[in-house]
């Protein structure tokens, strides 16, 4: 079995130890061995039945375990996995629920958590740190690249183009053949029907920009 750690201790890196229970409880896999986590005041506390091991730092200690970052916001997440590789260079896992159905046609990346009941069909490429959330549906020759998050009930339909750091929140659908541009959230409930651009928030049905997010100089 492969030593795992969760990086985050929170909501999702419960989730994803628990995707890892369900994964060994049909072929043993994972040795867990607990989370680690930047808040320093839980360090040595118990989540979920798991010791938080110690802050991101730790990972100098566990050189030959594997690891998931475990948070949900995009921007977070590549911060947290680009810090945790400043340290070492670890290895990232990718856990996939027993209960997701998806085809042998599928390239997952590394660093992927993918929860139960998502169907996920032919032809797709996943990136790198992607959050793949319960009950999503992503359809043929669709491209998912690094570090995009989506939300539970998000339905990507063929053909469709997710770039680097967005967010598509719960329930949100994406029709067949779209882009939506890198750093871009869309928020729950919302219906994309035309090409999103990057850095914008886009909400309602049909989705429209309503903000755009400025960089920091």
């Amino acid at each position: 079995m492969k030593d795992l750690i969760i990086i985050g201790s929170g909501g999702l890196g419960r989730e994803a130890m628990w995707i890892a229970e369900r994964i060994n409880a049909v072929s043993p896999e994972w040795n867990i061995l607990g989370f680690i986590d930047d808040n320093a005041e839980l360090t040595g506390t118990s989540v979920s039945g798991y010791t938080v091991l110690g802050t991101t730092a730790a990972v100098v200690e566990y050189p030959e375990a594997y690891y998931i970052c475990a948070i949900g916001n995009a921007k977070a997440r590549k911060i947290v996995a680009e810090k945790v590789l400043s340290y070492a260079p670890v290895k990232f896992a990718t856990l996939i629920d027993p209960a997701c159905i998806h085809s042998d046609k599928v390239d997952f990346g590394e660093g992927c958590v993918v929860c139960a009941y998502t169907y996920i069909t032919v032809d797709i490429k996943i990136g790198n740190h992607v959050y793949i959330g319960a009950n999503c549906t992503v359809g043929h020759d669709a491209v998912v690249d690094d570090f995009v998050t989506l939300y539970p009930s998000v339905t990507l339909s063929g053909n469709t183009h997710i770039a680097s750091g967005c967010e598509l929140g719960t329930g949100s659908q994406i029709i067949q053949g779209l882009t939506v541009e890198k750093n871009t959230i869309v928020g729950a409930g919302s219906a994309v029907i035309r090409n999103l651009p990057s850095d914008c928030t886009a909400v309602g049905v049909p989705a429209i920009p309503i903000k755009f997010h400025r960089k920091k100089a």
